[in-house]
């Protein structure tokens, strides 16, 4: 078996400051969080980044501009930008970031999805932030959009600068979504294929479902893939580690999850990381440095990056 690569998704843009007193916000807590997580065990970290004010998520890459040379200096970690950016964005606002940076890696969703994530208003009845209520409710009459165009937009233009892709797929479609621009030659393999699991519009978080998907990819890439999974909320640790189980890759995070076990809020990101690498390493499961899942995932390398 190859070694596991983990993947640190540090802030995201679901969870809100109300939520978690550690959510990383500002350039600096971003760029602890990053390095810490990367200390612990990560090879890959996913970024985001947030308005350091109010902590809304915010694509700008003046933002990202304070926090990626910095976690370069500090670690030799994979550097994974979104182009999901924050719900609501326009293509170019999500955009914006990855094609200044021209990282080694850049999220690619493969879909349009329904992403609801409403529920999480129902635990709270105050709030730091007056966008925090607005942004979750919103996303009941909200479609995360990855049309056909979107997706060749942001594969050309950031295929350009030989940035690599994380697929990420929401549903069993956005496989055969791969599939296509596969065969029309727009990525080369090997494709790092992330399946999300547990977002309510997406495809569910259970062990069948993950079974299904990974026979999926298979059957579609065969050698040519790497598989990874990730769990929101309290599937996060089981949908990691049956991922690593069948020969996958794993992410965790406090974008996915705020939650290190049941009723216990996670400290860090790291304490994450260290969790999951416990688990793999309980399960005599190798976890992979930088260097190795530059290796797996055939990235440019570091010193070809815009930063």
């Amino acid at each position: 078996m190859a070694k596991t690569i983990i993947t640190c998704a540090v802030t995201g843009s679901i969870h809100t400051p109300t939520m978690s007193d550690v959510l990383p916000v500002t350039p600096d807590q971003i760029v602890s969080a990053a390095i810490e997580a990367a200390e612990a065990g990560a090879a890959m970290i996913h970024f985001h980044a947030r308005d350091p004010l109010t902590g809304k998520p915010d694509q700008s890459p003046a933002l990202f501009e304070q926090i990626l040379p910095r976690v370069k200096q500090a670690c030799d970690i994979i550097v994974n930008v979104t182009t999901g950016g924050g719900l609501g964005m326009t293509m170019e606002q999500r955009l914006a970031a990855a094609k200044w940076a021209r990282p080694e890696v850049a999220s690619m969703n493969m879909g349009s999805v329904n992403f609801n994530i409403s529920g999480a208003v129902a635990g709270f009845t105050e709030w730091k932030f007056d966008w925090e209520k607005s942004y979750l409710e919103m996303t009941r009459d909200f479609i995360l959009s990855n049309t056909f165009a979107q997706i060749e937009r942001a594969m050309l233009e950031l295929g350009e600068s030989g940035t690599r892709f994380e697929f990420e797929c929401y549903d069993i479609g956005h496989l055969h979504n791969l599939a296509h621009f596969v065969d029309r030659g727009l990525v080369k393999p090997p494709f790092f294929i992330q399946g999300v699991f547990g977002i309510l519009g997406g495809i569910g978080a259970s062990p069948q479902n993950l079974m299904h998907m990974r026979e999926t990819a298979t059957r579609l890439f065969g050698a040519d893939h790497l598989f990874s999974a990730l769990g929101a909320g309290k599937h996060q640790m089981m949908i990691a580690t049956q991922s690593a189980l069948l020969g996958g890759n794993v992410r965790v995070g406090l974008e996915d999850s705020l939650y290190l076990g049941k009723g216990e809020k996670a400290s860090s990101n790291a304490a994450q990381v260290t969790k999951i690498k416990r688990i793999l390493a309980d399960l005599s499961i190798e976890t992979a440095t930088p260097d190795e899942a530059r290796s797996l995932m055939r990235t440019k390398g570091a010193d070809k990056v815009g930063f």
